[in-house]
């Protein structure tokens, strides 16, 4: 009897994890799809988790010491590239600090492919760093893009102001061209014997450098997520100022850029001066949004603007393809810019800031926060609704509402249900009705955010600069669900695909899934 009622209770065991409702789906660029939403319709997820402990005398986790993380993988010593997951392989961004090949010695920009069941390492990109110091190449920042899977080729911007499209296979079904010169590049100098290419190494497929091409001037470090909408990829330039934090050395180069994603060819680029009237640098991701039958690109700028480009391009007098301007918003409230008649010098804590949070488009309306390099430290900030059905300078015309108790942030807005869920740098987690802006909730960290929220499962994720995991639950009313504290600080965003959440802190990929339920089925399954 005792038998059949616990054969019974392993059937129920087994029929409730059967029926769990998952979602399988991958986290193919940046903010999931192109409306740069950070919402995932991953179920299944786990409340909370245990990091574990290193083993002793090692950077490695013992998985013996966690709760709920399937796999852990080691990066570099500091992680900025959001995780993209795609076809059973993971993408993501981080230095050399650790090295996976002991070819390469010191600081490099590294793009890691792992595998997705087991975290282990695949291949990996390694760029040489461009020489120029912190001005336009921060030391060991790597590769802060998080990549973008479009079928079988990757794109990523690198830390040499490159977009690279690379084989998402690496090199381990030879070399595809019509870059051939892997070993060349790896090398970095010229007139340096090129390195042997092994089947670790990436395959670049083709490279567009926008320092040569476009002139543009990198300010600190080249951070964009390409954006890509049919053939066309768009690309941030993070064009900005040099090392006097004055000048602007290329005033006329665009901040935004098109390419060919089969061939890599320029196709078009903005041509609304956007260079000339930066604050600092441009650091935003592009978004799309389509309002019946007229697409948009959206870019958040440099110069405190957030944009509407037609993606179809048109020539200007100098003879270039241009971004038509169908719109345009400045996210600073007046009294950011101007005191008592008196401009409000940049970057005062009570003054404009520039966008470097991804704008997200949501029926019809754009969200986008203002915010400045972290090392400017905290300061006033906005959040604004605009509607993207408008043209001209829709300043004015185009809000529908702003919300100015958000300090400075770097955070993308997470939107579901109508209820939006944003972090600021300040260490504050806010939940607002999306139609009004009206605030139902805030909670403090009490400790800086760099990275954005990410919806899923009933669930809002944020990390931290203390390296703690926050899960909130969504609504109207404020719950705390858990913290858990990742060994090092966490700089980006976690992601979730196919019932597995990912959050990389500065020196570890961290799977996390419900493996107590699986254990539940294995050990029904045993008796």
């Amino acid at each position: 009897m005792k038998q059949f009622l616990r054969n019974i209770l392993s059937l129920m065991i087994v029929g409730q994890i059967l029926t769990l409702p998952t979602f399988a789906a991958d986290w193919p660029m940046w903010g999931g799809d192109s409306s740069r939403n950070m919402v995932s319709p991953q179920k299944g997820l786990p409340d909370e988790f245990t990091p574990g402990k290193y083993k002793s005398g090692s950077e490695e986790i013992d998985l013996s010491t966690t709760r709920n993380v399937k796999w852990v993988a080691k990066l570099g010593s500091q992680s900025y590239g959001n995780a993209t997951i795609s076809g059973g392989k993971i993408f993501v961004g981080t230095n050399n600090e650790s090295p996976r090949d002991p070819r390469h010695i010191g600081d490099r920009g590294v793009v890691m492919c792992l595998d997705e069941k087991t975290g282990e390492f695949l291949w990996q990109l390694v760029v040489p760093k461009l020489g120029a110091g912190k001005v336009s190449d921060w030391e060991y920042l790597g590769i802060c893009s998080s990549p973008l899977v479009d079928g079988d080729r990757v794109y990523v911007v690198t830390n040499r102001c490159e977009v690279v499209c690379l084989d998402v296979h690496g090199m381990s079904n030879g070399n595809d061209g019509p870059f051939l010169d892997e070993g060349q590049y790896m090398v970095g100098e010229a007139g340096k014997a090129p390195m042997e290419v092994g089947p670790t190494d990436a395959d670049i497929i083709w490279r567009f450098d926008m320092r040569e091409e476009v002139g543009v001037f990198p300010h600190n470090i080249t951070s964009s997520s390409v954006l890509i909408v049919g053939n066309r990829l768009y690309v941030t330039t993070s064009n900005g100022q040099d090392w006097s934090h004055v000048y602007i050395p290329a005033p006329e180069a665009p901040c935004l850029i098109a390419l060919d994603k089969h061939t890599g060819k320029l196709v078009g680029e903005e041509g609304s001066g956007i260079s000339a009237r930066l604050y600092h640098c441009n650091w935003s991701s592009p978004a799309y949004g389509k309002i019946g039958n007229r697409e948009m690109i959206i870019f958040g700028a440099g110069d405190g603007f957030c944009y509407g480009f037609n993606p179809q391009t048109v020539e200007n007098e100098r003879g270039f393809q241009v971004f038509p301007e169908i719109w345009r918003y400045d996210c600073n409230p007046p009294e950011y810019k101007i005191k008592d008649g008196k401009p409000i010098k940049y970057p005062s804590a009570k003054g404009p800031s520039e966008v470097i949070s991804t704008p997200v488009f949501y029926n019809n309306r754009v969200y986008v926060a203002i915010g400045q390099d972290p090392e400017h430290g905290e300061g006033v900030g906005n959040l604004s609704c605009i509607d993207a059905g408008k043209t001209g300078d829709i300043t004015e015309t185009g809000k529908v509402w702003s919300f100015k108790k958000i300090h400075r942030t770097m955070s993308t807005a997470s939107i579901l249900d109508d209820l939006l869920y944003i972090a600021d740098y300040s260490g504050n987690v806010f939940c607002l009705d999306a139609n009004t802006g009206q605030e139902y909730w805030v909670h403090e960290t009490n400790s800086h955010i760099w990275g954005s929220t990410l919806v899923a499962d009933g669930k809002v994720f944020i990390g931290d600069e203390d390296g703690a995991l926050t899960i909130l639950a969504t609504g109207k009313e404020k719950r705390v669900i858990s913290t858990a504290y990742l060994p090092t600080p966490i700089y980006s965003t976690p992601v979730a695909a196919n019932g597995v959440l990912y959050v990389a802190c500065q020196t570890h990929l961290f799977a996390i899934a419900a493996q107590d339920q699986e254990k539940a089925l294995q050990q029904s399954k045993s008796e």
